[in-house]
């Protein structure tokens, strides 16, 4: 089964990276994904500041602004889709991450199947 795993950092350094971990640490996690057989697919989202929300309101007027300026402290820094027979694999790979560190955290969902 297809997991998604969000990955959100609670703090950035000063270059927009996930203040509780290292580029080290997220190429060893990379590499044990990769090396484990289940990476579907995976990204790291470029700087907050190029951010665009769109917004559609009844009337289908649409309105965009720059950056998602949510009413949160976290920061939605990439995602790894992996293939895993079961949740509680999922939420073990999760654990790993260097994203789920500190006041980091890692949102885990199942992919939609419609059969397709």
């Amino acid at each position: 089964m297809k997991y998604l795993l969000l990955i959100n950092s609670g703090a950035v350094d000063d270059n927009g990276g996930a203040a509780e971990c290292t580029v080290a640490d997220w190429q060893a996690y990379d590499e044990e994904v990769r090396g484990a057989g289940i990476w579907v697919s995976g990204e790291s989202l470029a700087d907050l500041v190029t951010a665009t929300t769109v917004r559609v309101g009844p009337d289908g007027a649409r309105t965009v602004t720059d950056g998602p300026f949510a009413e949160t402290r976290e920061v939605l820094g990439g995602f790894y889709v992996i293939d895993v027979p079961d949740l509680d694999v999922a939420l073990d790979w999760a654990a790993r991450c260097p994203g789920a560190r500190g006041s980091g955290s890692v949102v885990v969902r199942p992919i939609a199947d419609f059969g397709g």
